[in-house]
């Protein structure tokens, strides 16, 4: 069948001609010249032995049998170019960067209903503060924050509120925060002075800073001081009553998460992952709204 049909490169430039109308944009699709356009068309009206064509001195207008041709082959470029997508998108399952305490706290224990609206995409997740490379890193979503990230889709506010045990939170009630230990991330670094701006009051101290959220959390669980940190990472905690909100709601820090996906080709799984994103944290949105003042 192949060798009856005429030279590809000629049935594709006869293509965007008919789309463009005109050789000098369809030859500036190809990245060739004109003439060499005009002469593909010339040979695949001559293996054809049919007229594709009126050339004018602007423009290149389709014959009867030219516009017929054309649309039978947009059809086919176009079922090509889904068979081509298709062979190229990636397998596997779907790999998702995020930090540390958000994957552990937030994402993975979500994961089960997931997997329960999306049994087919499996989801695996890996934690680093770096920033992500599309074209380098074997990643297909990562999970970000920030004031602005370009081209990311935006999830949600960042709120911040300090937390700690309970035997350390009626302490805090009673005496105020100046007898004890406040704990932060060197990730959020500045999350305790911003909270202290909003309340309108000075820090006893200078935060003790830790290498994530997870192991403040950890040690605030141990009663070793006050966490600051976004409440929806510590729900469970406060549920469970292992940890107590020492303040009024939480306070807006101005940034947000945020969601990266590559800007080509995608996994097959991105887009559910993404609507499901979307649909939790407007879930949390309602629970935890951030507050500018506190109560």
């Amino acid at each position: 069948m192949a060798e009856r049909l005429p030279p590809l490169p000629a049935l594709h430039a006869f293509v965007l001609v008919a789309e463009t109308g005109s050789l000098s944009a369809a030859a500036a699709r190809l990245n060739v010249t004109q003439p060499a356009v005009g002469k593909r068309i010339r040979a695949l009206e001559a293996a054809l032995g049919r007229r594709l064509l009126l050339r004018g001195a602007n423009s290149a207008t389709l014959t009867e049998d030219g516009a017929r041709y054309a649309e039978a082959l947009r059809a086919a470029f176009a079922r090509m170019e889904e068979a081509t997508a298709e062979l190229r998108q990636p397998s596997g399952p779907l790999r998702v960067r995020a930090y540390t305490t958000w994957a552990m706290r937030w994402l993975i224990p979500r994961l089960p209903r997931f997997r329960v609206l999306h049994p087919g995409v499996e989801i695996e997740v890996s934690a680093s503060t770096a920033p992500v490379d599309f074209a380098r890193d074997a990643v297909d979503a990562a999970i970000r924050t920030g004031r602005q990230l370009p081209g990311a889709i935006r999830l949600q506010p960042l709120a911040i509120q300090p937390f700690a045990a309970p035997a350390l939170a009626r302490a805090v009630r009673r005496v105020g925060l100046a007898p004890h230990s406040l704990l932060g991330s060197r990730v959020r670094p500045r999350d305790w002075a911003t909270w202290a701006d909003t309340a309108g009051i000075t820090l006893p101290g200078t935060p003790l800073l830790f290498e994530s959220t997870s192991l403040a959390v950890q040690a605030a669980l141990e009663g070793l001081g006050i966490v600051i940190v976004s409440p929806e990472l510590v729900a469970e905690d406060v549920r469970r009553r292992r940890l107590l909100a020492i303040s009024g709601p939480a306070v807006g820090t101005g940034d947000h998460y945020w969601l990266l996906m590559p800007s080509g080709i995608q996994h097959p799984g991105a887009s559910a992952f993404r609507d499901w994103l979307l649909e939790e944290m407007r879930g949390d949105g309602a629970a935890f709204a951030p507050s500018s003042v506190l109560a």
